[in-house]
């Protein structure tokens, strides 16, 4: 259900097929359809976590909008799909974007669908590296 106050927002990036930079460029323009993109962490390459090989191009997105958390999940797989990710139902396969919602206004939830925060941030480098870097004084 859309609101009308913003919520903040963090989306992790990541690709490892194809032009992995240009995919990850697409996908920040993408974003800014359905939130107010207001910083962007550098484009770090990264070692693969519980996938094969190739490694990563990674980033983050801060901003806000005014989505719920189910609705702008379902905008990211949509994005996906378009920028080209086909999902085989194999676990950690190369992909060419992968968009993850980390965070969202705060929120705590877990469906089928979606967990709030995502479960495994703080075991990523590819988000806590940039987390860091972005110095948003989060909690």
């Amino acid at each position: 259900m859309r609101s009308t106050s913003s919520r903040s927002v963090l989306i992790a990036l990541g690709s490892n097929l194809g032009d992995r930079r240009y995919n990850l460029l697409r996908a920040i323009h993408a974003l800014r359809e359905v939130v107010r993109v207001v910083r962007v962490s550098a484009i770090r390459e990264t070692e693969p976590v519980d996938a094969p090989p190739p490694s990563f191009l990674n980033a983050l997105v801060v901003g806000y909008t005014t989505l719920s958390a189910e609705e702008l999940m379902e905008a990211l797989l949509g994005i996906e799909r378009r920028l080209g990710r086909v999902r085989r139902g194999v676990y950690h396969e190369p992909r060419t974007i992968d968009l993850d919602l980390i965070f969202h206004g705060g929120r705590r939830m877990r469906t089928g669908a979606l967990t709030l925060p995502h479960p495994r941030y703080r075991e990523r480098e590819f988000v806590m590296t940039p987390l860091r870097e972005l110095k948003l004084g989060w909690r």
